[in-house]
């Protein structure tokens, strides 16, 4: 670690607020920015009122669907915090966040508990190597059992998972234990909890265990360090009590935040890049403001009226107004013209930004996500490596109600993709759908809401069709003569290939193995084209055809009739007739499930999944009467899954999507789905 700090960046600290919804994170930010003096009064849920959900749609439904960006100082501290969603359906906004902080603040409801999104914080933040913290929000709750919570905390997360504060005065006030050797709480022990994370500071420094074990304990002021190295290599993930609502521990984590978190120099920086595959070589951005700059475009906002904007952390350098700055392999850099920091929806004008500082930019309509800028030509092809995101299975095709709107539609799509790196749009040709993908029906219903509340374009939706793939089990031969003579020049083009099957999910791969020069070289590259074509468009139910090596081994061809056009089709029908003989099958998406529900409805619940081809993993209890069920079924058989899930809880039942693999359908559907298909004799 650097021994000279820049008093500008010592002094930022970068924290995300993730967590399942409904944890009290959009107004545990109201009560910090009102306690660090940044606003007059806490806004108010209810009524629309707080800095974060400011967008209409936010303000509607009462929850956040969006990241949003506020900063604020205390003490000495200059403070970057970054509200996400608690949506499944939104977790890539949580997941972008992650990138540009250096604490993950995971927020648990205290009436609740851990829930689906609180392990999916800790597990992605842990894999991303930041520091992690957990915030138990709603302690003034009646009916409690805190002391439950952080046994159950400790047996999911770890031992390392120790209270920093407890709750004392019935919830209405916390004691420090870090700082102070002991005190009055409402649960536990001031200070066996203050011997427990001295004890676990104190170990990651042979110097400190000497002197504990020699006078019993360490002033705390001392374990500055020690701390901070426990933080970055998560043997310590402290556990913060607070109440939104009655203020309680919010001065208290305000300080937390100022004295405990790491700056921009004590954190674990992203690993940085330069180069693809295996000849990247490894990067790593100083946080030195004197150096060039390396700054992460981490989230991105289309705004009909103010264009695009890129929101990004400074990792390395000093951004200031007039910087130009390449972005990504861009050849050519754009001029800084205006430099901010959010305030919710405001945008606050700056001079300029240091490493650990959180910026953006607007008016840039080549910025885009996960791009890295930089103001040297020689650090193009920088990146992170890309985050894993999940893969969205819930589909809608969509099209303008207006004819003649399709072009527009497009762009809007697109402009909305930009956002959102959950959100995949596709445009299926063999049926002539746009077809547009989310996380779940939330996510979907909120994408449509947005085309029509802030771009005004109407648009109906059906389901699409579902994503089956085709491939073969078996190798084969085929071929093809095509000859075609009308008037003058004809066609003429013959092929022989082999297929054979590769492993699930390995792609195409297309060999020529042409002896003595029977199909040319130039006609090889149109044989190819027309293999091509018919994988895009399916042999035997027209979806497309995966996972399967082309071998062209021989041919003949005519010195005038032979062109490119007659070398494709005899490619596609040599392809299509080796298809039929490879004992093809039809591959359907397999997702994971997860479902909430109460512990009475899990009977129907598990009989509708295995009703439906699915297959119940395993289940385990919640808090508050709740029960989680993991499980796999074809996504085929979801379609309008939460209005039965509704009927099966009385609408307290909420799931989760994610992609697990392909695997064969049953003959039977196979059967129906070839019965709806007939390849196409295209001559």
């Amino acid at each position: 670690m650097s021994t000279t700090i820049h008093p500008d960046i010592a002094r930022i600290r970068t924290i995300a607020l993730v967590g399942q919804t409904a944890s009290g994170k959009t107004s545990l930010v109201e009560a910090l920015l009102w306690k660090a003096g940044a606003i007059g009064a806490p806004g108010s849920l209810e009524r629309g009122t707080t800095v974060c959900d400011f967008d209409p749609m936010e303000r509607r439904v009462q929850h956040s669907l969006n990241s949003a960006l506020v900063h604020f100082t205390h003490h000495d501290a200059s403070i970057h915090l970054i509200d996400t969603p608690g949506y499944a359906d939104f977790v890539g906004q949580s997941m972008t966040a992650l990138e540009a902080v250096d604490t993950a603040a995971v927020v648990i409801n205290a009436q609740v508990g851990i829930e689906m999104i609180t392990t999916r914080m800790m597990d992605w933040a842990a894999k991303r190597h930041l520091c992690r913290m957990i915030i138990v929000n709603k302690i003034d709750a009646q009916g409690l059992d805190l002391p439950g919570l952080v046994a159950q905390i400790q047996l999911a997360f770890g031992k390392e998972c120790l209270p920093l504060n407890l709750p004392a005065a019935k919830g209405t006030q916390v004691v420090d234990c870090f700082f102070n050797p002991s005190g009055e709480a409402d649960f536990s022990s001031v200070e066996l909890a203050h011997s427990a994370l001295v004890e676990q500071v104190v170990e990651v420094d042979p110097e400190f265990v000497d002197r504990y074990l020699n006078d019993g304990d360490v002033d705390p002021s001392e374990l500055h360090a020690p701390l901070e190295q426990a933080l970055r290599e998560g043997h310590l993930i402290p556990i913060c009590f607070v109440s939104a609502r009655n203020g309680a521990g919010v001065a208290e984590l305000l300080d937390v935040f100022d004295r405990l978190l790491p700056n921009p120099t004590e954190g674990n920086p992203p690993q940085f890049y330069r180069g693809e595959g295996a000849a990247a070589k490894e990067l790593h951005a100083e946080p030195d403001p004197d150096q060039h700059v390396i700054a992460h475009v981490f989230k991105v906002t289309v705004d009909p009226y103010v264009g695009k904007m890129g929101i990004f952390r400074i990792h390395q350098g000093t951004v200031t107004r007039d910087s130009q700055l390449y972005i990504g392999d861009g050849r050519k850099p754009f001029k800084v013209g205006h430099l901010f920091k959010l305030q919710g929806k405001e945008h606050v004008e700056i001079v300029h930004g240091v490493p650990g500082d959180i910026c953006a930019v607007a008016k840039v309509d080549e910025m885009h996500f996960d791009a890295v800028l930089h103001d040297a030509a020689e650090d193009d092809h920088l990146h992170l490596l890309p985050l894993d995101f999940p893969v969205p299975v819930h589909g809608l095709a969509i099209e303008p109600k207006r004819r003649g709107d399709e072009q527009r539609m497009w762009e809007i799509l697109q402009k909305l993709v930009d956002e959102d790196p959950c959100l995949k749009v596709e445009h299926v040709a063999q049926t002539n759908e746009t077809v547009v993908y989310g996380l779940g029906e939330l996510h979907l219903r909120t994408l449509l809401e947005r085309m029509t509340d802030t771009y005004k374009c109407e648009v109906n939706t059906r389901p699409p069709r579902i994503a089956y793939r085709e491939t073969i089990t078996a190798p084969a031969e085929g071929h093809y003569r095509h000859k075609k003579q009308s008037g003058g020049a004809g066609q003429f083009g013959e092929v022989y290939l082999r297929i054979e099957p590769l492993p699930r999910g390995t792609g195409f791969e297309f060999l020529d193995q042409v002896k003595g020069g029977t199909i040319p070289n130039q006609f090889i590259p149109a044989v190819e084209k027309g293999v091509r074509l018919a994988l895009d468009s399916g042999v035997i139910a027209g979806y497309p055809v995966k996972d399967v090596r082309v071998v062209v081994y021989d041919g003949k061809s005519h010195s005038v009739d032979s062109k490119d056009i007659a070398f494709a089709t005899a490619g596609r029908k040599a392809f299509i007739d080796a298809v039929l003989k490879a004992q093809p099958i039809v591959l359907e998406p397999i997702v994971k499930v997860e479902i909430t529900a109460p512990e009475t409805s899990m009977g129907d619940i598990t009989g509708d999944l295995s009703a439906k081809r699915g297959q119940v993993n395993g289940t385990h209890a919640m808090q508050a009467g709740s029960m989680m069920v993991n499980g796999q079924v074809p996504l085929s058989e979801l379609n309008g899954y939460q209005a039965r899930l509704n009927g099966m809880t009385g609408g307290q039942g909420r799931y989760t999507l994610e992609l697990s693999h392909y695997e064969a359908v049953p003959p039977s559907v196979q059967q129906q789905l070839m019965g709806q298909f007939k390849v196409k004799d295209e001559d």
